[in-house]
C-alpha cells in the first residue's frame, strides 16, 4: 500500500509542470473542489498580506506610501517590477502630494526619473517634460535611472512603461489619499471607475515619445483595472483590514475577488487547457497559489490536491 502511494506521488512530481493532478481536480464534485479553492485562495491572500506588511514596515509604517508602492508593483506585467519600485522609492508619495496640483509636474517626475526619455527623440512636449524634470530633480535631489534598467524589447504598446507611467501620473493627480477610495471598492465597476483615467492629452496620439500614431485615448482599460483589483485593491483591503482587525474590510476583499472574472496567464492557462474551470478571480488566485507554491517546487506531498490523491489511492487498497 505504501509502495503504491509512493509511486503515485512520484508520478505526480514528475508531471507537476504539466498539472498531472488536474484530471483528479476536475473529477471532484463542486463541494470538494470549492474546499480546495477556498483553502488555496485564502493562503494566497495571506501570502500577499505578508508582502504588504514588509512594504508597510519598509515605508516607515505609512499606509499611503504602502499603497503607492503597491500601485507601481501592480502596474508591471513585463518583468520591470524592480524598475517600477525604484521610481516609487525615489519619487515617494510625499513628493507626489506636494506637486499634485500640476499633473504635468507629476508626469515629468515619473518619466524623468525612469530615464526612458533619454532614448527617444524629442518634440516640443517631451522637451518641456525634460525641462520640468530638470527643475524638480534639483529641488528634490533626484538622480534619474539608466534606461537600460528597463526591459522594453518586444513589449506591447499598451504595456510600455512610458505609457504606464503617464497613466499612473494622471491617476495620482486626481485627488489626495487615493487609498481611501480604494478601500471603498466593493464591485468590479468600482475598481474600473477608480482606475479608469486617461493619460494626458499628448498620449492620445502617442504610445512612445515623438512618434505620432492614430488618435486612441490611452485609458486604463477594463482588463487592466480587473488585474489591479486582484493584485492591488483586494490585497490592500485585506491587509488593512487585518491591521485594524476589521472583518468588514477582510470580507470586502474576498467578495471583490469573487466578483471579478478569472484572469489568464501562463500558469493558469495550463490548468484551463486541462479542463479545470473556475468561476472568478478568487478561484484563479487559488490555482496560482497551487502552481507557485506546490507545482513549481514539486511539493506534491504537501499540496492539498496531491494529499487527497494519495489518500484516495490508499483508501481503495
Amino acid at each position: 500500500m505504501k509502495r503504491d502511494a509512493n509511486r503515485i506521488l512520484k508520478n505526480l512530481q514528475a508531471g507537476a509542470s504539466s498539472q498531472a493532478c488536474a484530471e483528479y481536480l476536475c473529477s471532484l464534485d463542486g463541494i470538494h473542489r470549492s474546499e480546495i479553492f477556498a483553502d488555496a485562495g485564502y493562503d494566497r491572500l495571506v501570502r500577499k498580506y505578508r508582502k504588504i506588511r514588509e512594504i508597510y514596515l519598509d515605508s516607515g509604517e505609512n499606509w499611503n506610501q504602502t499603497f503607492y508602492m503597491m500601485l507601481f508593483r501592480a502596474m508591471d506585467v513585463t518583468g520591470n517590477r524592480g524598475a517600477y519600485e525604484h521610481i516609487a522609492k525615489t519619487v515617494n508619495y510625499g513628493i507626489i502630494l506636494r506637486e499634485q496640483q500640476s499633473p504635468k509636474s507629476v508626469e515629468a517626475l515619473l518619466l524623468g526619473t525612469s530615464g526612458l526619455l533619454a532614448i527617444y527623440r524629442d518634440d516640443e512636449y517631451i522637451l518641456s517634460l525634460k525641462s520640468e524634470f530638470f527643475y524638480l530633480a534639483r529641488k528634490y535631489g533626484i538622480t534619474p535611472m539608466r534606461a537600460s534598467a528597463w526591459q522594453i524589447r518586444e513589449i506591447r504598446p499598451y504595456n510600455h512603461p512610458v505609457l504606464r507611467l503617464a497613466q499612473i501620473a494622471a491617476f495620482l493627480s486626481q485627488k489626495d489619499f487615493v487609498m481611501n477610495s480604494l478601500l471603498e471598492c466593493r464591485k468590479p465597476s468600482d475598481v474600473e471607475k477608480l482606475f479608469g483615467v486617461e493619460a494626458s492629452p499628448y498620449w492620445v496620439s502617442h504610445f512612445i515619445p515623438a512618434e505620432l500614431t492614430k488618435d486612441v485615448p490611452k485609458r486604463i482599460g477594463r482588463e487592466k483595472s480587473h488585474l489591479l483589483g486582484i493584485n492591488l485593491v483586494a490585497p490592500l483591503q485585506y491587509a488593512y483590514g487585518s491591521y485594524l482587525d476589521n472583518e468588514t474590510l477582510r470580507a470586502r476583499a474576498m467578495s471583490l475577488l469573487e466578483a471579478i472574472p478569472p484572469e489568464r496567464n501562463r500558469f493558469l492557462n495550463r490548468w484551463y487547457d486541462c479542463g479545470v474551470k473556475v468561476q472568478n478571480a478568487f478561484e484563479s488566485q487559488a490555482l496560482l497559489q497551487l502552481s507557485t507554491e506546490y507545482c513549481l517546487r514539486q511539493r506534491c506531498s504537501e499540496c492539498p490536491i496531491g494529499m487527497r490523491i494519495v489518500q484516495s489511492v490508499s483508501e481503495t487498497e
